[in-house]
């Protein structure tokens, strides 16, 4: 018998968990949340006891033995933080759920704490989350040192994906340099020079390309004059930028088969604002060339929209010529997850601490 592990991965509207023997999955399940469930919480801390009072009923519903070698979280958003698997400690709680950029991921690593320490379970983790901050000094630097940049990313599953591509390459990470794309809700665009990403967006709230949800970059003064129209208290005006802009603002959907579906039936105004995305994406993509000195690997493309075969086309005509294009479908961060602590428990990294 192998290691057991519990992942935890809470999103927006629901949370995923799984069990697995090793990597050998026992059970995956994405428990949805309805508007109506989540509606009676003010902030997204005050659902904690909810979503885990739901991942232990569904494991007794499923005849899980609540018995686990490790369990793992999704990272949180409080700190700036370097790659690798965490240890899970009460300051590390204590800061996800007070963090500025409040999302639900945010409740992982205090979900996992509370339930090791109900279970007795000796090694709760959590492992390369979305602010993993491995840039260039210069990277942070922004035109008023009023305003630094940040990096707000899809660490786990890009770092998860930079190592499935290195192994199928028969080569090593930390032997690449890799421009990653991430195509989600958010869209993340990261440099890999040598194991390290040296340069990421802020994919949650108002940098690089728009996104199905999201606005991307916007100019600045038209910004500020939006903020100054009074159709938006602050905190709108940032839940719309986050969540409520890009395709969705566009066309009225994030689902990118049904805007292609509309296209199809010769929609010019959905292929005029998908194609824009694209051509975004694909410019954001090619100033990470820059960054690597044109010295690139791989140009790799993963998520859930890379398995658009009308974006891959785009992004092939317009990329091809900065390196060899690949695409990994999907984002498996529950395999990510799994991965991350079975290596500490075997030994082969090791838990830094928070």
């Amino acid at each position: 018998m192998g290691y057991k592990i519990l992942a935890i991965n809470p999103g927006s509207t629901s949370t995923k968990i799984s069990v697995s023997d090793d990597d050998k999955f026992i059970l995956v399940e994405d428990i949805v949340h309805t508007q109506e469930e989540l509606k009676h919480f003010k902030k997204i801390s005050d659902q904690f006891d909810y979503r885990k009072e739901v991942i232990l009923a569904e494991l007794k519903k499923r005849g899980i033995p609540l018995q686990f070698d490790a369990i793992v979280g999704r990272g949180g958003l409080a700190k700036p933080v370097e790659s690798g698997v965490y240890k899970v400690t009460d300051e590390m709680v204590a800061a996800q759920l007070t963090a500025f950029h409040q999302h639900a991921c945010d409740l992982g690593c205090a979900i996992a704490n509370e339930i090791g320490k109900e279970l007795n379970c000796p090694n709760c983790f959590i492992a390369d989350p979305g602010v993993v901050d491995e840039m260039y000094p210069e990277a942070h630097i922004s035109g008023t040192p009023l305003i630094q940049r940040v990096c707000i990313w899809h660490a786990l599953n890009q770092k998860a994906i930079a190592r499935r591509f290195a192994k199928d390459m028969g080569k090593k990470y930390e032997d690449l340099n890799l421009i990653i794309c991430h195509l989600g809700g958010g869209i993340s665009i990261a440099a890999h020079e040598k194991g390290k990403a040296v340069d990421a967006n802020n994919a949650l709230n108002g940098e690089g390309p728009f996104s199905p949800e999201r606005t991307g970059s916007l100019p600045v003064a038209d910004l500020i004059h939006l903020c100054y129209t009074g159709k938006f208290t602050e905190q709108e005006l940032i839940t719309y930028i986050s969540n409520k802009a890009g395709l969705t603002a566009h066309l009225g959907t994030n689902n990118c088969i049904e805007i292609e579906k509309r296209i199809e039936e010769g929609d010019k105004h959905a292929e005029l604002i998908l194609n824009a995305m694209a051509f975004h994406v694909a410019k954001s993509i090619a100033a990470e060339g820059a960054v690597l000195c044109g010295k690139i690997d791989a140009v790799i493309f993963t998520g859930g929209i890379a398995r658009s075969n009308y974006l891959m086309d785009i992004f092939k005509k317009r990329l091809s010529y900065l390196a060899p294009i690949y695409i990994y479908p999907g984002q498996d961060e529950m395999l990510a997850l799994t991965e991350n602590a079975l290596a500490v428990l075997k030994g082969e990294r090791e838990a830094k601490d928070y």
